[in-house]
């Protein structure tokens, strides 16, 4: 494999010129249809704030080249917003027009400095009823502001004055004001029922803004009729302010910046994920990515920084103008950029047309927008949740006191509401008759607990149970889904006496099942073993614990069931064998004898948990009998496993079951323990490829677990496994080639920087090439035989006079057979070195070799301290691996 394969992390194809250029042409679209709205309300919410008319251009090209660019919400629209209206009028009302700019640079950097502490999803902790709240609050204020512009008069700064003020207006009007706000409206109105009900007329017409064609024609009736109105005013920009340094109260100034902060990123927050519901919806065909809310925070920062210091209005993520964005086609951050584009164009091009517009026609438009901000649709939502009270208070708060105090209360308020539902709950006792006989008797009482209960509920939960009579049967229901520890000792308590007095008392759930003590937590801990894994048993019914037997249901206390195994493990009892007997030696050979095999009895599938590709190997490529003997003994005259001389049992179908009911239940504890802390991370992976350091070849015994071991994660390590941890030689694989395509792909492909090789104490293959007759060591009639033929060099040279005999560095080897695991090792990797792959890497500087070896029976890794070339000329030492130290 000379060539890296490119990772595929889609079934999409690659775009096409064509595809390029219908994107661009659906971005281009978009841009012009929300330049054509966004025009028209820039001009007027820096009206209904009393800002310089130019600053609300100047945000909404600040907010679509800065947000655009640097934003991570792709299809969001940023610019000057109503919701932030009330909030600029207060400022310029508090602190002059200057000093407003100077608090949204402030107000801009602590946005960058919240989304660098990357808290944007925080803000959406903030209950919905506030949030809708506090804008149906301002989209109140903003109307009855607009209200006395339409009229042809200005508003005053509080909500409350321009309310009671309102009657003595309209008995002033202007009709010219009136006639222009009223044709505004009407076509705001009607303008979007033209493209269902006018056919042709209604399609073509559909295509402008509703705003743009409102402004347009009032625009044009007024030019007409040649009405004096008052109109846009855009001075020179030579003359435009810019901000001076904040003069006042700190702690006003200080107040200033949290409200402005708080409310833009809230709004900006909620626009976003708004944008990415409405992009959702479109359909597999235009998707886009996800918005990165802490980018898109420190892009508003940014955009907020640079649109104060320019002398503009702030700016937060626009609603409306973010879905007729979508509903237009946009596909990119490009229409948000090019829409910034436009808005710079006709702020310096369009200066004589903008000054047509008269100002009654911006206060009707913004008068209609506020009103829309009382959503109904949102009201519905928020008293069908039962927050109808949060929802008003922030409201009405907003209105009188003011964004953040409105906020503020709106929040207190929604705590007092959450700690009253969990503090709440409706206690009745109900008495039942019944002329059943006496064998079918119901329940005489029954106690019904409808909400939490808590122990501020223990006192009415008292007194209710003091109500059922002494002796009597008594139901009691819970109809709640939380119950504290002090209300559960009350009802045990209560139980408990009322059962010493005879009467008889049943807990239930909502459903009508029993309830009895919480059930114990998952305990069971990493690296936990089938046989002492209490989630994963087999059920003992001869099922296998899928989706409608018993087994089923996860943890399982240790019961002791009759017929488990030790510790409850569910497999039948199968009696041990003689060890002496001629079928236990001929099933597995000295090695069992001698105790360096696997467990007599128990055949299981080898529970590995490495984390990269797996190549298997043993005799020919596609042979599984060299892996499953290994963790077996190995016999000298024929390679049985150990569980031959129960044949008969592991074929019966309650084994056969209870082996998979096994397994079942390690998938099932994965799916529920495991798979959800690691799913985000093989998302990323399936995503971008494995791209693992290490190269690690061990052996395929079940009791090394490499994972566990080296305490790596998905991605980490590339594993090759087989009997021995065996490297056969370049030219001598006889045609067994899948560890050296396995070493190639590692090293050329993957470009690992480390290949180990791991050999273990009481490796059945070793123990067969020591201990078994010259005549099994050297037969090749079956694969085992054939793939061990790679392990003699170990062996050989373990025997030679000359070699250098490797050895622990804390401890004598323990005997012959750790003499020749470790040996093994050394063999491997010079057999490792040989290949030219490998020997290329090794001399470019750029690859690393190592040897480990784990003694199972002390849990203990120990590495070669040298270098290979050291190796072949001194006392191979291998060092044991400690932990790190503990610091205080």
């Amino acid at each position: 494999m000379p060539h890296r394969t490119p990772v595929c992390t889609g079934p999409t194809a690659r775009p096409t010129h064509s595809d390029a250029r219908q994107r661009w042409t659906a971005d281009l679209s978009a841009s012009v249809t929300v330049f054509l709205i966004a025009l028209p309300l820039s001009l007027g919410i820096a009206l209904a704030a009393g800002a310089p008319l130019q600053s609300g251009l100047v945000a909404a090209a600040v907010g679509g080249l800065v947000c655009g660019w640097l934003g991570g919400a792709p299809l969001q629209i940023t610019g000057p917003a109503a919701g932030l209206t009330v909030i600029s009028a207060e400022l310029i009302q508090s602190y002059g027009w200057r000093t407003t700019c100077a608090i949204t640079v402030l107000a801009g950097l602590a946005q960058i400095g919240l989304g660098s502490l990357r808290i944007a999803r925080s803000a959406l902790a903030v209950s919905p009823a506030v949030v809708h709240g506090m804008l149906a609050g301002i989209g109140a204020t903003i109307a009855l502001a607009q209200l006395h512009v339409m009229l042809g008069d200005d508003p005053d700064s509080s909500p409350l004055t321009n309310a009671l003020e309102l009657p003595g207006r309209i008995t002033s009007l202007q009709p010219a004001a009136l006639s222009v706000s009223a044709l505004t409206v009407v076509v705001l109105l009607a303008w979007p029922r033209l493209k269902e009900h006018c056919g042709a007329l209604g399609a073509a017409t559909g295509r402008v803004p509703a705003a743009l064609a409102a402004i347009g024609l009032a625009t044009l009736a007024a030019v007409l009729s040649d009405m004096r109105l008052p109109r846009v005013d855009l001075p020179s920009w030579r003359s435009h302010a810019l901000p001076q340094l904040p003069e006042g109260p700190v702690l006003g100034l200080g107040t200033a910046v949290l409200t402005l902060t708080l409310v833009a990123s809230v709004q900006a927050l909620l626009s976003a994920v708004a944008a990415d519901k409405l992009a959702a919806a479109r359909g597999p065909g235009h998707r886009v990515p996800r918005s990165d809310l802490d980018r898109e925070l420190r892009a508003h920062g940014v955009a907020n920084a640079v649109s104060g210091g320019l002398g503009g209005l702030p700016v937060t993520g626009v609603a409306v103008r973010s879905s007729a964005n979508i509903a237009a086609g946009a596909t990119s951050r490009k229409s948000a950029l090019l829409q910034g584009v436009w808005v710079l164009l006709a702020a310096g091009l369009l200066v004589g047309v903008l000054e047509l517009i008269p100002l009654a026609a911006l206060g009707a438009l913004v008068m209609v927008v506020g009103v829309r901000m009382i959503n109904p649709g949102h009201i519905r939502t928020v008293v069908r949740h039962g927050e109808a009270l949060v929802f008003g208070a922030t409201a009405v708060a907003v209105v009188l006191l003011g964004v953040l105090e409105g906020v503020g209360l709106g929040i207190a308020v929604a705590v007092a509401v959450a700690l009253h539902r969990l503090a709440w709950a409706r206690i009745t006792v109900e008495r039942t008759v019944s002329d059943g006989p006496a064998s079918l008797r119901p329940e005489a009482y029954r106690v019904v607990v409808r909400g939490q209960l808590t122990f501020l509920a223990v006192p009415r939960l008292s007194r209710a149970l003091a109500q059922v009579p002494e002796g009597a049967e008594a139901v009691v229901v819970l109809e709640g889904s939380f119950m504290d520890h002090a209300a559960y000792e009350a009802l045990e308590d209560w139980r408990t006496a009322h059962a010493a007095t005879g009467g008889d008392a049943e807990v239930k759930g909502r459903a009508g099942q029993k309830i009895g003590e919480p059930s114990k937590a998952h305990t069971c801990t990493p690296w936990t073993p089938w046989r002492n894994h209490q989630c994963t048993r087999p059920p003992t019914d001869g099922t296998d614990g899928t989706r409608g037997s018993p087994a089923s249901d996860g943890c399982r206390d240790d019961d002791g069931a009759p017929g488990d195994g030790p510790r409850g493990h569910g497999f039948p009892a199968v009696p041990p064998a003689d060890p002496d007997s001629p079928e236990a030696i001929r099933a597995t050979g000295p090695a069992a004898k001698a105790g360096t095999g696997g467990t007599v009895g128990t055949a299981g599938p080898a529970h590995t948990a490495d984390t990269a590709d797996t190549v298997s190997t043993g005799g020919t490529a596609r042979t599984s009998g060299a892996v499953a003997v290994d963790g077996e003994a190995v016999g000298a005259g024929t390679f049985e496993p150990a569980g031959a001389r129960h044949r008969t049992h592991a074929h019966s179908p309650t084994r056969s079951h209870s082996r998979r009911g096994q397994l079942l239940g390690g998938v099932r504890n994965f799916q529920r323990s495991t798979a959800p802390l690691v799913r985000d991370e093989l998302a990323r992976l399936a995503r971008e490829g494995q791209r693992p350091s290490q190269l690690f070849l061990a052996c395929a015994d079940s009791r090394l677990v490499t994972s566990m071991i080296t305490s790596s994660g998905p991605g980490d390590l590339f594993t090759v496994r087989n009997v021995g941890n065996l490297v056969p030689p370049p030219g001598e694989e006889s045609g067994d080639q899948s560890v050296a395509a396995a070493i190639e792909y590692a090293v050329d492909v993957l470009r690992v920087e480390s290949v180990t090789v791991c050999g273990h104490s009481g490796c059945g293959a070793m123990q067969a090439l020591r201990s078994g007759p010259p005549a099994a060591r050297d037969t090749d009639a079956t694969p085992l035989g054939r793939w061990l033929r790679h392990g003699r060099p170990s062996l050989e040279r373990l025997q030679a006079s000359g070699q250098a005999t490797p050895r622990l560095a804390d401890r004598e080897t323990a005997d012959e057979l750790e003499a020749l695991c470790l040996t093994n090792v050394l063999q491997q990797l010079e057999h490792l070195a040989a290949h030219s792959c490998v020997d290329r890497r090794l001399r470019e500087g750029t690859l690393e070799l190592h040897g480990m070896y784990f003694h199972v029976g002390e849990a203990q890794t120990y590495m070669l301290d040298t270098t290979l070339a050291d190796v072949r000329g001194s006392e191979p030492v291998f060092t044991a691996v400690r932990a790190d130290p503990v610091t205080a």
